[in-house]
This record gives structure tokens, sequence and C-alpha cells, in this order.
């Protein structure tokens, strides 16, 4: 088939990789401008660029596609049997939905109808699922609302990071995309309607999701959150005003110190410091507190000699 690729970060390499060695032909990969990133805010190119260089495929890194007369063009011109799309970070226009004879099709990283929007991965860990995948779609104008194609699901353990699962998924949603191209190719594919009743949303993370928030949420729910939002947002709260940053956390699993603890006190207990939430603790293994480096819990607590009561809000 010949099939445009549109993709961006490392979730989307093993994608076009994928596709190349199944001796698909892509004429051209659409991936998003180069931009400045580290501490020297140097231009960086995106993994997908790399690749696409290292593989001697056409690039182009337009700033917008919706009515970008030069693309339409160019991809008018190339007929492509699809386009596929892999973390872009574009909204694919009427004209691109159009323009290929089996669509556009998403690899998205949950499995739909759940989950639809731009942290599936995050969101489906910070909300405490036992299992996600990916799912193929056509997509259409709405917000991953395209039919689908198909899925492959894989587990998310009770310790699990989101950054665990990115890896996993990319691989699988390559196996995935090979799969429906194949399928769409030889007909045996059906597309399936999503049961919008069925359908919840992940949006865009912002720095308040890292927001702790002890005293209203369960301790799973401070650990679930921690693992599907690090590294970033992360998990944050405030300490004697400043910004308090928990790096590293763990659940507990037994019981260290029976004694009666108000909702986001910290305290320590057997030499750990605990963080009590509104129906148990978690503890802070490594911690921050703006301005400072990072440090073990103990050694926070006994460096700034933390008081009886003292709470992260």
């Amino acid at each position: 088939m010949k099939v445009v690729f549109c993709g961006t970060p490392e979730f989307a390499v093993p994608c076009l990789e994928a596709v190349m060695a199944a001796g698909h032909e892509v004429p051209m990969v659409l991936t998003q401008p180069d931009r400045p990133a580290g501490r020297k805010m140097a231009m960086q190119a995106p993994p997908v660029k790399k690749l696409a260089e290292k593989l001697g495929l056409s690039i182009l890194q337009p700033e917008k596609i919706k009515n970008n007369s030069d693309l339409r063009q160019e991809l008018e011109a190339i007929q492509p049997d699809a386009i596929a799309v892999v973390a872009y970070g574009r909204i694919i226009p009427g004209w691109m939905l159009e323009l290929p004879r089996f669509g556009c099709i998403n690899v998205h990283g949950s499995l739909l109808p759940k989950y639809r929007g731009a942290a599936p991965i995050q969101w489906a860990v910070a909300n405490g699922e036992t299992e996600t995948g990916v799912t193929t779609m056509k997509l259409d104008a709405g917000l991953d609302t395209g039919e689908m194609l198909l899925e492959a699901r894989i587990p998310i353990g009770p310790d699990t990071r989101s950054t665990d699962l990115f890896p996993q998924l990319s691989i699988v949603g390559a196996k995935c995309l090979l799969e429906t191209l194949a399928g769409l190719q030889a007909g045996t594919i059906a597309a399936k309607k999503q049961d919008d009743s069925q359908a919840s949303l992940a949006p865009i993370l912002t720095r308040d999701d890292g927001r702790l928030k002890l005293a209203e949420r369960s301790a799973a729910e401070v650990y679930n959150r921690f693992r599907g939002f690090s590294p970033w947002p992360g998990a944050w709260g405030m300490f004697r005003d400043k910004r308090f940053l928990v790096h590293e956390m763990a659940r507990i699993t037994e019981v260290l110190d029976r004694s009666p603890a108000t909702p986001g006190e910290l305290r320590l207990a057997d030499g750990r410091l605990m963080a009590q939430a509104a129906d148990g603790a978690v503890e802070f293994l490594e911690v921050q507190l703006e301005g400072k480096a990072r440090m073990s819990g103990m050694e926070f607590a006994k460096g700034f000699q933390l008081k009886p009561g003292e709470s992260v809000e």
C-alpha cells in the first residue's frame, strides 16, 4: 500500500519502522516542526523526523495543515491508499480525511471508547485501570470518535507507571497498525461504531492535575495519580508556603503506625516519611522542597525538623 505517515514523538517511531519493514511505500512523512528543548533550548528534531531521515524518506514539517494549499496539492498528487496517524499532534482537516481510499488510520493509546483525548495512557493509570491497550480507528471530524477497526490489550500492574506503558504500547500499536492495513487491503475488517455512552475523556494534562490534594483523595487515588502523572506534571503540594515535589512514592501495604493522623499530615514512622490521605497513608520516598536538593523522605523530615501536625496542602 501507499501510506503517508503522520507522527511526531518516540511513541510513533515503531509504527513507522513497522510500516517500512512490511514493504509498504511511504512517499511522505508529516511531523511537527523542530522545537527548542533542554536547558540550552537548542532546536531538536522530533524522533519521527530522525528516523525518516535515516530511512531516506521525504519529510514535511508544516506549522499548520488545515488551510495549507501546498500540502494539499502534494498529498493529492501522491494519492495515498491510507494515511497513518500516530501521535501526530495536529487535528486532521476534512479534506485530508477524505483523501485516501482506506481513510486516515489512527493508532490510539486506549481501549476506545474509553479515554478519548490527548493523554489516554496517563489517565488510564491515574484512574487505577488494570488493563489498557491500543485501538486502531478511522479518523473522523470528532475527538477520537471514529469507527474502530482493531484493538490489542495489555495489563496494567499495581505499580506500573505510564512511562512503563508508553514503550510497550508503541510496540503493540505497530503490530496492530500492520494488521489493520493488511485487513483493510484484504477487505477482512469490519469497522465498528463506538458506543458513545461508554466514552470517557483523557484531556491534555495541566500542572494542577499533579496537585496531591491528600485530604480529598484516598491513598490508592494519590498513588495511582503519581504513577500516571510522573514525570509531568508529577505529584506536588505546598509545604511551609513553598512548592513541595514528590519524586518517588510507594503504596503502604502494612500498618506502620496506628496513631491517628489528620488527612494531609506528614509524619515519620519507623524511619519512613508517611503522608496521610483521606483513608490511609502513602510513603514519600524522595522529595524536594522548592529551592532545595532532592532527598530521601527521612532526610527531609530530619533536615527540616518536621513538626507534629504539619501537612502538605
